[in-house]
């Protein structure tokens, strides 16, 4: 079922590995042309556009774009007590580890009288899109909304596409999901009108402000990711996210059953999904084969699984050594690596690029996706060589903050004007001569 590429013997570099590899992805450039006139009319005509685009392309059009709070309410009441439950849980870990990652202000003094202040300030309002599709996300309400809480985000709004088998409100799951949360502003808009609804704000047809945001999170299918990339720059955005992806790298010592449940689980999502294994051991790839047509008979969504394992973008990579296909899943960079040898905890510490690494054959991706602690919003499409998933940081801004005193400029000033005049820009240099002009000789002034 799954392809493969075998670089036993070679010592590939960098450059070959990543043409090598399988990879899948989208072409945003291809939609750009479908989703600016979207993008424009929404910023011309506001939620008007908004929600006719919705009923052209879900089917379906609310009454007005904010969910009513009545509903939310009604949608926790009549939630699973289970489901409340396990959402609770994930709440709960997911707020321990990103309480964690909020930073603290720092002063360093740089001389006598002269300071820089380094202030960590939230993003004032966000908008965190989750998505519809083949699934429900109320895991990815979860995600987006903890680490923008824990950073200290005044405002949030959550948005989400309508949906027609409940009468034009996002998933019931998805409202609940908010409603445990403290979320009281949801929005029934999707695809890439979200976006730029988010971007450009408007009046509801009720009368009702929809304030603009200054950062959009959250994944979405590829109309999404047009619009923010339309969108970057008036918005901050937090990720052009591809399609999700699940490397593993395994050796002799890895069970085959569970290799091949954890590369369904991620097939699962979508057809354009990835699941790579890489390994030194032939005979655990061909168990893993056997495994995988076994579980694909019984699992639910079969035909999905199937298209994806079977895609470009799905495989398996047979390398000499583990230290080699260290070197391979670093290349690729996978959203979720799953790291199942002997050594695990060991191997783990040399991976360099990757979204989240699971260690060992107890840590698999699903229980990331939901109650491992961990963000599940993570970078793909090889991105996780150079980003990173969501976390509070995302939501946070660096502001330098100077405090010199006159001493403290007049001991650096000779230095301020030499590098200006290098540069060729004498007026930075008179912006702070003149200060100590009357401080000067005469014939210096």
């Amino acid at each position: 079922m799954l392809a493969r590429t075998d670089l036993r013997g070679r010592t590939p570099s960098t450059a070959e590995l990543r043409a090598a590899l399988p990879r899948g992805g989208v072409d945003v450039d291809a939609v750009l042309h479908r989703v600016r006139p979207v993008v424009e009319a929404v910023r011309d005509r506001g939620a008007v556009a908004a929600l006719e685009f919705g009923e052209q392309f879900d089917g379906v059009r609310p009454e007005q774009v904010r969910v009513p709070a009545a509903e939310l309410e009604r949608a926790l009441g009549e939630l699973d007590p289970d489901v409340r439950s396990a959402l609770e849980v994930a709440i709960e870990r997911t707020r321990k580890v990103h309480a964690d990652q909020r930073r603290i202000d720092t002063v360093t003094e740089v001389v006598p009288g002269g300071t820089v202040t380094e202030r960590w300030v939230p993003v004032d309002r966000v908008g965190l899109y989750v998505p519809g599709g083949n699934a429900v996300y109320p895991s990815s309400v979860v995600m987006n909304v903890v680490p923008a809480q824990q950073a200290g985000v005044r405002s949030l709004v959550v948005t989400s596409p309508p949906q027609a088998e409940f009468g034009g409100l996002p998933h019931p799951t998805v409202l609940a999901a908010c409603a445990l949360l403290g979320v009281t502003e949801v929005w029934a808009v999707g695809g890439g009108q979200a976006v730029a609804l988010l971007t450009y704000g408007g009046t509801d047809t009720d009368g009702g402000e929809l304030a603009p945001v200054d950062m959009i999170t959250g994944p979405g299918n590829i109309y999404v990711t047009a619009a923010k990339r339309l969108c970057r720059g008036l918005v901050g955005i937090d990720a052009e996210a591809g399609p999700t992806e699940i490397a593993i790298l395994a050796d002799r010592t890895a069970d085959p059953v569970h290799v091949a449940a954890d590369l369904i689980s991620q097939a699962e999502h979508d057809v354009m999904a990835a699941s790579v294994l890489v390994t030194d051991s032939p005979e655990l790839a061909d168990a893993v084969d056997d495994a995988l047509a076994r579980q694909l008979a019984v699992t639910k969504h079969r035909a999905r699984v199937a298209e994806a394992l079977s895609g470009e973008q799905s495989g398996i990579i047979l390398v000499s050594s583990v230290a080699d296909g260290l070197r391979v899943v670093n290349a690729y960079a996978a959203e979720h690596l799953e790291i199942q040898t002997a050594d695990a905890s060991q191997v783990a510490q040399s991976v360099t690029s990757a979204g989240a690494v699971f260690v060992g054959p107890w840590a698999p991706v699903s229980l990331g996706d939901y109650c491992a602690g961990s963000n599940h919003v993570l970078p793909t499409a090889g991105c996780a060589r150079h980003s990173s998933g969501l976390s509070v940081q995302t939501f946070l801004r660096g502001i330098h903050v100077v405090d010199y005193s006159q001493d403290a400029l007049a001991d650096v000033a000779k230095h301020v004007v030499a590098l200006a005049n290098a540069e060729d820009l004498p007026a930075h240099g008179e912006a702070v001569r003149l200060r100590f002009e009357e401080l000067l000789p005469e014939d210096e002034r």
